[in-house]
């Protein structure tokens, strides 16, 4: 069990989960970024047995890939699995079963969701009259604590359940508070649209040209923008800022 390992080693072991992305490479990604993560739990566990703390080493090296906020949860477990003596295979199937979901719900909670929900929250406080230099360090304080809650959580979770952490995640519903605070940054994205296209120097100043042409956009995203292709949807993003841009400027 993980009271083999002394506090002072998972706390070495998680803050050196930060440089997880240090060695990436397309050959094993993060591999060697896990591998030096876990070295100071194994030689805590194999130190005097070289044989077993190479091949342990060795098994840690090999391709590994997830969302680097996340990976901390595998760290945990597979942490967790060598101080119960797991073999080789074990080891290796888990960590082959998590990558592709933690990769996944990394991406959703963390660049899907709160990288944009602290981005628009930091546009509310500028747009509020909030000094730019403190609506960034504001939106910076925020959004690290969030990521580094997450990984203290993951980490945590991933010592406390080992193999079972899948079992831990479904308890602890991520996706739903994604869900709910994709809700959230959508309303205040509107709002804060809203309020800037409506002030001064806005479709106010433009003249009904614009306004038109913003209220056919406000009512086809409303009708079929859920539908909409991504890579069109980028690009009548793109030529409707272009007009603005142009129209601005003459």
């Amino acid at each position: 069990m993980t009271s083999e390992i002394s506090r002072g080693v998972l706390v070495s072991t998680f803050l050196r989960s930060f440089l997880i992305q240090g060695s990436w490479n397309y050959h094993t990604m993060l591999g060697a970024g896990f591998a030096f993560a876990m070295l100071p739990g194994l030689r805590r566990l194999f130190g005097n047995d070289g044989s077993a703390m190479r091949a342990s080493l060795d098994r840690h090296l090999e391709h590994f890939n997830a969302h680097p906020y996340m990976s901390t949860l595998a760290l945990g477990a597979a942490l967790r699995l060598e101080a119960e003596g797991s073999d080789a295979d074990t080891v290796r199937r888990f960590k082959s079963a998590v990558r592709g979901p933690l990769g996944g719900l990394g991406d959703t909670l963390v660049w899907a969701t709160w990288l944009p929900s602290m981005s628009v929250a930091g546009l509310a406080l500028l747009w509020l009259g909030v000094p730019g230099w403190l609506a960034a360090v504001a939106f910076l304080v925020a959004y690290n604590l969030g990521h580094l809650w997450l990984r203290v959580w993951a980490f945590r979770a991933g010592l406390r359940e080992g193999r079972d952490v899948g079992r831990r995640l479904g308890r602890t519903d991520l996706m739903g508070w994604a869900t709910r605070l994709r809700g959230i940054t959508a309303l205040l994205v509107g709002l804060l649209a809203g309020a800037v296209l409506a002030g001064r120097g806005g479709l106010s100043d433009a003249g009904p040209l614009w306004g038109a042409l913003a209220t056919a956009a406000f009512v086809g995203g409303l009708l079929a923008g859920h539908h909409a292709w991504r890579p069109a949807a980028v690009a009548v993003v793109g030529v409707v800022a272009l007009l603005a841009a142009w129209g601005l400027a003459a």
